[in-house]
């Protein structure tokens, strides 16, 4: 599993409808992508008290190949580089992603916890902390599915949650969630 989110930061005045109606109408092109675990369209909104506009989905795949595909295969990422520009992409190796009890519900917000790690920390401890923090989260009221991933280019940790309701106070940024496409989900959470 690979996770990958780029971040569409967009001005204080933006009309965030125009995110919404692009999403409702072109969102559902990856229903059915071969390769993808989950898609979550993810925005925040100044209108609903964040801090800034931002387009921001996040991924998880299920093969690279399909990364790949999706990012210099045409079509898909083309759209959001002829609407807005190149953003950078993060990505990072999949540890784990579990379902949580409502799993079987629309998730309707997110969460994304990341941190680095120090460099002189070997990784086998926080990520084992990681993990243990993923299981606790997994089994929490309102959550969809929660997953771990590690960019170890900058041994960073993010914590992705995706949650059936408002999310429990947890660290991290929240999103509200557009849309969540799930061609591989099964894949994904029964690994």
């Amino acid at each position: 599993m690979y996770a990958m989110q780029y971040e569409i930061t967009l001005p204080a005045d933006y009309d965030m409808g125009i995110i919404r109606r692009r999403v409702e109408t072109t969102g559902r092109r990856m229903d059915d992508f071969d390769g993808l675990g989950l898609k979550a369209f993810l925005v925040q909104d100044q209108a609903n008290g964040a801090i800034a506009n931002q387009y921001s989905p996040f991924y998880l795949w299920n093969e690279p190949e399909a990364m790949g595909r999706f990012l210099w295969g045409g079509g898909f990422f083309t759209a959001i580089c002829q609407s807005f520009g190149r953003p950078n992409v993060r990505h990072w190796t999949g540890v784990e992603t579990l379902r949580g009890p409502e799993v079987d519900q629309p998730a309707v917000a997110a969460t994304k916890h990341a941190w680095q790690l120090p460099a002189e920390v070997d990784p086998a401890e926080p990520v084992g902390e990681a993990l243990e923090t993923l299981r606790q989260r997994a089994a929490m009221p309102g959550v969809h599915s929660s997953a771990i991933a590690v960019d170890p280019t900058r041994w960073e940790i993010v914590h992705f949650t995706l949650w059936s309701g408002e999310p429990e106070i947890v660290p991290g940024t929240r999103y509200q969630v557009l849309h969540l496409s799930t061609p591989g989900i099964k894949d994904l959470l029964d690994r």
